[in-house]
């Protein structure tokens, strides 16, 4: 399993917010491109990066921050936040972004999933953010009536490969990963499966990983110390 570091942008710092609440925002580094470095050297392999101010206003704000953190750190980097047009998709992928995560498109706009899946392949996935077992959308200030077993449904259907779900209730919050909620989406769906939102122990990690999940992304729980990354990365390729 792999172990994603996450790197939240928002006004070109790395920051994290509780439950997707913009107003409870804190910034931990004003440098993101030296905190990638500092992963790679703590053993990570893959950074996960959203962009904040995007996901909510569906703009590129932070673009050239992300292509550095990738250019910077040399690692495997997905992308996620406001990319809703396959002009973006390009922007992305162009300045070396390794893959990219539609999020709010991926419910308003499935000709370009079915496009991009088409012309991309495993370089797009898509982000299942669950508030209440429905997807929300637009930096999570929006809930849609799609439920999460439409959604992955759905995303079969159009080939999609990758899928990172986030349980909106437990992310910031240190309470532990949803276990209940990845077990059974890995017994009813064939997807490469990531967890977000709440993975904040080495149990967790453990128990994702014996699950069969394809990644863990880390946010507060590495920011705060409580989960040290390479131990978290140790314990996900352990069998």
């Amino acid at each position: 399993m792999i172990v994603f570091p996450a790197i939240d942008l928002y006004g070109g710092k790395a920051v994290r917010l509780l439950r997707g609440d913009y107003d409870k925002m804190q910034v931990y580094h004003d440098d993101p491109p030296a905190l990638a470095r500092k992963m790679r050297r703590q053993g990570a392999a893959a950074i996960h990066i959203v962009d904040l101010e995007g996901a909510r206003d569906g703009t590129t704000p932070n673009l050239q921050i992300a292509a550095d953190i990738k250019r910077e750190s040399g690692l495997f980097c997905e992308i996620g936040g406001g990319i809703r047009s396959m002009e973006t998709i390009e922007r992305y992928l162009g300045a070396g972004l390794d893959r990219v995560i539609l999020g709010t498109a991926a419910i308003t706009d499935e000709a370009l999933v079915a496009a991009s899946v088409a012309r991309f392949g495993e370089r797009i996935s898509v982000g299942a953010d669950l508030r209440d077992g429905f997807v929300a959308v637009k930096g999570w200030t929006a809930t849609t009536a799609v439920s999460a077993e439409a959604f992955f449904g759905r995303m079969r259907e159009l080939g999609v490969r990758h899928v990172i779900c986030t349980d909106i209730s437990r992310d910031g919050a240190m309470r532990g990963a949803n276990l209940p909620l990845y077990r059974q989406l890995c017994a009813r769906y064939s997807v490469d499966l990531t967890a977000s939102g709440g993975v904040s122990t080495l149990e967790d990690v453990r128990r994702l990983r014996d699950m069969g999940l394809y990644g863990a992304i880390i946010g507060k729980a590495y920011y705060e110390g409580s989960l040290d990354l390479t131990a978290a990365i140790r314990e996900a390729g352990l069998c």
